[in-house]
């Protein structure tokens, strides 16, 4: 059965940040992800998911450019001094903006670099580094677009503990064909997300099938968090009928 998890960088804008976690527990998640966690005290926030009887399943550090490498590596060190207190199990590296005149094979090769040196940081708190395509529409000259590219730098930096994250909106606006690479590359998948398309709200809006899709992630075995990142039409919690199914026998 799928586990969705709210992204509260998105979902309840109507409310602060810390007044999201009793705001998604009191719908029905048992999973929370979020952006960026350091404007808040660790301690803080874990007091938050542990009151509402939620799990944090991801959140981010800081991009990996040439140039920044020392910026980049204290940014994974706070991030896993986070994730001890927090208890995550994923941390997404983001890959950055690629400016038109850069040296891409250059900024490859440092991205290669930097997420083993992060996955090897990891791997001792049993913190999973992820990766995830970004479609350039939303985020012009984001260095890494595609599952496939994604899976390359994985096995080319060759670490356990170094998987993909697979957004469907991001990948369903890039390259579609979302069930036959769902089955291509599930293993290697440590975290997914969902949103419609082309207008990133709810997951019954938009020319994507999820019903489908949440069928497959279950017959494929998969059984990680399926993170919900979106764009509310109206009120969070009144557009939560496509998720109701789910959300109530989680509960």
């Amino acid at each position: 059965m799928p586990r969705f998890a709210a992204n509260l960088s998105f979902l309840y804008p109507d409310r602060a940040f810390l007044e999201r976690f009793e705001a998604a527990s009191r719908d029905g998640f048992r999973g929370v992800e979020f952006l960026y966690p350091y404007d808040h005290a660790p301690g803080e926030l874990r007091s938050r998911m542990t009151g509402h009887g939620l799990e944090l399943a991801l959140f981010n550090g800081l991009a990996s450019l040439p140039g920044r490498e020392d910026e980049f590596r204290r940014s994974i060190e706070q991030a896993l001094a986070y994730a001890r207190v927090l208890g995550n199990r994923c941390l997404h590296v983001l890959a950055g903006i690629l400016p038109p005149e850069a040296d891409r094979a250059r900024h490859r090769a440092t991205y290669i670099e930097n997420v083993a040196w992060a996955a090897d940081l990891a791997r001792p708190e049993n913190v999973t580094v992820t990766l995830e395509p970004i479609n350039p529409r939303d985020i012009p000259g984001y260095f890494l677009n595609r599952q496939d590219e994604a899976h390359a730098i994985c096995r080319e930096a060759d670490r356990a503990n170094l998987a993909v994250q697979m957004d469907f909106y991001h990948c369903q606006i890039v390259e579609g064909d979302l069930a036959t690479t769902l089955r291509e590359y599930v293993r290697d998948i440590a975290h997914i997300q969902v949103a419609g398309v082309p207008g990133r709200h709810e997951p019954d809006v938009g020319e994507v099938n999820y019903p489908y899709l949440f069928a497959l992630i279950d017959e494929l075995g998969y059984e990680g968090w399926i993170g919900c990142e979106y764009h509310p039409l109206a009120g969070t919690s009144a557009g939560l009928g496509w998720a109701r199914p789910w959300l109530g026998a989680e509960g």
